[in-house]
């Protein structure tokens, strides 16, 4: 019987703790719901600027591989005139 009274009492102050946890953040509830909306908010604004970025790399590196390949066959025929003109 004992046992039993000890276990109703830890429930019921248990209760009575998150009853007074419930009722403070009643009142916080609405800030928090503001602030995770502004951190979603944040969150999909910088995915959308790294996707933007990611697509900007992609673009510079397709450039980038472009103007290696001129320059390669730039250097190319600069050496077959070079070669040209050593055994001339």
């Amino acid at each position: 019987m004992r046992r039993w009274g000890i276990l109703r009492a830890f429930a019921a102050s248990g209760i009575l703790v998150l009853g007074a946890a419930g009722c403070a953040s009643n009142g916080d509830a609405g800030k928090v719901q503001s602030d995770a909306s502004e951190a979603r908010r944040l969150a999909e604004e910088a995915n959308a600027k790294a996707t933007t970025a990611a697509a900007d790399a992609a673009a510079a590196r397709t450039a980038a591989e472009l103007a290696a390949q001129d320059a390669k066959q730039a250097n190319e025929k600069a050496d077959r005139i070079f070669q040209k003109s050593l055994h001339k």
